[in-house]
């Protein structure tokens, strides 16, 4: 395991070599993702689109998921430690992470406009990092720009299944500090507070070329988060999976790289 500090805290990194000439990809993970959850079912879908594409990858594990540090006092109350944020997460969670932690992740790896690839939370990062820096492009899947009640749904039930299922047993094989990963998610999207969480406006600041993705049964969210990005950023490729739920590179891993990989031909 690789590991890049950043103010005292330790994030998990992985690198999937390839050409030095193209801007590299950069894989933002889901709310309960992490480095070593990308591949899944047989699939490395993140080495996959490298290779496809001819350019290297990194992956990271942001903190208190995968074997990064841990969110210090992660259900307490939220405050500022120097650099980080601890305690419960508030609703400008995944600004930070785009506009303060992603920033200097990539001072540290040496990299210059990447190609930006998020899922969900990571996807929504993704936008909000597009939307203030240079990126070489942005590909997000499933990503969310706005509240729908059908999320707060899904979160819910995934709350009930943690606590009452093997789901929190599943994703302890992934997670060094499972609790960690776990709660920093769900109490925050369940936070009466973030329901007012809207960041549709601030898509129309990215200028760089953007392939939006979603699966038509996503239970997460629905196609209108990929129509409100289109309305603020004409520009924008919408492509929509059929038979797909909430994560394409597990669902229908061989579409989306038939929809990714042809998009980034003509990325610099």
């Amino acid at each position: 395991m690789n590991r890049i500090d950043i103010e005292g805290i330790g994030l998990e990194v992985a690198h999937i070599p390839g050409a030095p000439d193209k801007a590299p990809l950069i894989f933002l993970h889901e709310g309960l993702g992490s480095v070593a959850m990308w591949p899944q079912r047989g699939r490395d879908w993140p080495r996959e689109l490298c290779e496809r594409t001819g350019r290297s990858g990194w992956l990271y594990s942001r903190r208190g998921y995968g074997q990064s540090d841990p969110v210090a006092e992660v259900r307490a109350a939220p405050r500022m430690a120097g650099f980080w944020h601890v305690g419960r997460h508030e609703p400008d969670y995944m600004h930070r992470e785009a506009w303060d932690v992603l920033p200097r992740l990539l001072q540290q790896l040496g990299v210059h406009r990447p190609v930006l690839v998020g899922h969900s939370d990571g996807a929504t990062i993704a936008l909000l990092h597009a939307a203030r820096h240079d990126v070489a492009a942005c590909v997000v899947m499933a990503p969310h720009v706005m509240v729908e009640d059908i999320t707060i749904a899904a979160i819910e039930q995934a709350r009930e299944h943690y606590l009452k299922t093997s789901l929190r047993e599943r994703l302890a094989r992934y997670h060094r500090d499972v609790d960690n990963a776990f709660w920093q998610w769900n109490d925050i999207w369940l936070d009466p507070a973030f329901r007012a969480y809207d960041i549709r406006t601030t898509c129309a600041d990215i200028r760089a070329p953007l392939l939006a993705i979603q699966g038509t049964d996503d239970p997460y969210g629905s196609l209108q988060q990929l129509q409100d990005i289109q309305a603020q950023a004409p520009h924008a490729h919408l492509a929509i999976l059929p038979d797909c739920g909430h994560s394409p590179h597990r669902d229908q891993p061989d579409a989306l790289l038939d929809a990714v990989a042809p998009y980034l031909e003509n990325v610099p």
